[in-house]
């Protein structure tokens, strides 16, 4: 009767122990030098090797050769352990013996010596069964134990057990076992069995085991039944429910040549699958293509692509219609290929200006000169224009904030240019506005970012002037503006023309007809009215 591969092909030294390389070095250093606890736990995922590590160990430690790494294999004691019948290796399964009264007679069996090695040894397997009454019965027990006793625990959840527990025990965390290394086992078992395969299919059994060798095997003893004999890809997706390597091949290729027909084809053949799985397959797909460097997608593309796909992840796990999910997926995918990156947006413009060389073309370099210095200083005036609007923008927004302030900004400040995200300013501030744009120098600087862009720094030049040149250009400005003040007085209302100018023709009876005058009388009901003339 042939047995399971899983017990079949159980590894009996350290050297096959598979992916557990830095457990493996320590305990192998722990047994050549002597440096042996009386505790150890062995922590890790279901299947990566911790009941083997924990045997192996055992074995190390009773063997007539012991404490030693590399056990020989023929003393009774080694034969023993192999069949797993030896009398001082005890296994206890904390699942089924979890009560006190279990580890009261794991208790008493410590205080009697080993009787054919030199240790009795306790492998407790998912220790964290244990009850709270069971773990604190076994605290002084595991704290200090005989010489000759050794315990060994293994759980694959360790944060269930007591920090007690934790506190008298060595720490050893079992890894995940790579799907490289699980393939590579796979690949070691299938030519001892004689038996052909597909690198493909067993990706896809490394892949569906999760880490764990002990399921991987499992579904590697179904998939020989299963294909009878020769192990290759299609079959072993059908068989685990996974999608064909070359149907999701096929698949990419119709998402990148953007064909929508095919797309709504395989949206309707995927109804079959579970919608997870499909999403979980194409992701494995795009990180393999990425490693091989396939030159179909780009960089760009895969990061588009595996957000898509985690964004349809997440959506699924929120109960979302996973039929319409998977629709979504495929379209926002297609639309995904039509962004172009910048960079192929340049080439192809690029591509497309075309130089005719093959015929001459004469041209009159005069016209030429004109024509550019024309359009230059057509560009220049623009330009301009635009700056010294954007600065009249900046003294308006300034005034907005505060009156005071935008006219000590207007006098004192002058723009001189702007280029390269450089403002350049000239300053001739006057002593009464100095505190005023000190103050007010924070909100200049965020109104400056909002009108010429973040980035702008601002460079501040000294006034071109001295201080008296500068005060003696604002008294001539001054009188400036009272030589070109109008003779004839401002009129301040709708009263005030009729009232300032002697030689109005109206008359007093006129003034009072007036509408505003009525509006008045009605409101305040006056007794008398007194008109005099604006001084």
């Amino acid at each position: 009767m042939s047995e399971v591969l899983a017990l079949k092909y159980r590894p009996k030294n350290f050297d096959e122990l598979i992916g557990q390389d830095s457990i493996t070095q320590v305990l192998t250093g722990a047994l050549n030098k002597g440096r042996l606890s009386h505790a150890y736990l062995f922590s890790g995922l279901r299947g990566s090797g911790k009941t083997s590590t924990a045997r192996i160990f055992s074995k190390a430690l009773v063997c007539d050769n012991g404490p030693t790494s590399t056990p020989c294999e023929v003393c009774e004691n080694c034969k023993a352990a192999n069949e797993n019948k030896h009398i001082d290796i005890i296994e206890m399964d904390a699942a089924s013996s979890r009560k006190i009264d279990d580890i009261r007679d794991l208790i008493e069996q410590t205080k009697y010596k080993p009787t054919m090695a030199k240790y009795k040894i306790f492998i407790i397997d998912e220790v964290h069964m244990l009850t709270r009454e069971a773990f604190n019965a076994l605290l002084k027990t595991l704290e200090e134990p005989p010489e000759y006793i050794k315990f060994i625990l293994a759980t694959t959840d360790p944060l269930k057990l007591p920090a007690t527990i934790l506190s008298r025990t060595q720490h050893f965390r079992f890894k995940r076992i790579s799907t490289e290394n699980i393939k590579h086992h796979l690949e070691y078992i299938l030519d001892k069995e004689d038996i052909k395969f597909e690198s493909e299919a067993l990706d896809m059994l490394s892949r569906s085991g999760n880490g764990s060798l002990r399921d991987t095997l499992t579904l590697l003893d179904q998939a020989i039944i299963y294909t009878k004999g020769f192990i290759d890809a299609k079959s072993i997706a059908n068989m685990l429910g996974l999608i064909d390597p070359e149907y999701l091949d096929n698949t990419f290729d119709a998402i990148l040549k953007n064909n929508k027909s095919k797309v709504l084809q395989i949206i309707k053949e995927l109804e079959n699958y579970e919608n997870e799985v499909v999403i979980d397959e194409m992701i494995a797909y795009l990180r393999d293509s990425f490693f091989n460097e396939d030159i179909r997608f780009s960089t760009l593309l895969y990061d588009r692509f595996f957000r898509i796909l985690s964004e349809a992840k997440n959506l699924l796990f929120l109960n979302a219609d996973s039929g319409f999910v998977l629709s979504l997926l495929f379209f926002k995918m297609l639309e995904a290929t039509k962004l172009k990156a910048i960079d192929e947006l340049i080439n192809s413009i690029e591509n497309n200006i075309k130089y005719d060389q093959t015929s001459p073309v004469v041209i009159d370099t005069k016209k030429e000169i004109a024509a550019k210095t024309t359009e230059k200083s057509k560009i220049k005036n623009q330009n301009s224009k635009t700056i010294d609007n954007k600065f009249d923008s900046l003294k308006k927004a300034v005034y907005e904030r505060n009156y005071d302030t935008g006219k000590c900004f207007e006098e004192s400040v002058k723009f001189i240019n702007f280029n390269n995200d450089t403002l350049t300013l000239e300053s001739c501030t006057k002593q009464e506005c100095k505190k005023t744009l000190r103050f007010a120098s924070g909100v200049i600087k965020h109104l400056v970012k909002e009108i010429y862009g973040i980035n702008v720094k601002i460079s501040m030049q000294p006034c071109s002037k001295s201080e008296d040149e500068a005060i003696q250009i604002e008294q001539n400005k001054q009188e400036d503006k009272k030589k070109d003040m109008p003779t004839e007085p401002i009129t301040s209302s709708c009263v005030a023309s009729h009232l300032e100018n002697p030689d109005n023709e109206s008359s007093k009876e006129n003034i009072l007809d007036d509408p505003f005058v009525k509006k008045a009388k009605e409101l305040f009901t006056p007794n008398k009215i007194i008109i005099k003339r604006k001084v």
